[in-house]
């Protein structure tokens, strides 16, 4: 489908659902192609890879060390 700059102009939303259903939709100027509309890609994050977080964390033992039972006992009952 061509249309127009104007004609684009006013009826936008029925030519973003055309795209949506598939249609390919060319804008013109002056009866020269200028723009497609086409579907947009699916925006998904890169996925992480492995030893992306190599050297960015510090690791200190001391701050994890085993609790007592006293002290699982006061963080299950909140006084922790």
């Amino acid at each position: 489908m061509n249309v127009g700059i104007a004609e684009a102009k006013n009826k936008l939303t029925q030519l973003i659902h055309a795209v949506e259903r598939g249609e390919r939709v060319t804008i013109c100027r002056h009866g020269r192609p200028v723009v497609d509309l086409v579907p947009a890609e699916p925006l998904t994050p890169p996925a992480p890879k492995f030893g992306t977080g190599k050297g960015k964390f510090k690791f200190d033992s001391r701050a994890f060390q085993p609790m007592t039972d006293e002290e699982v006992d006061a963080f299950i009952e909140g006084r922790y």
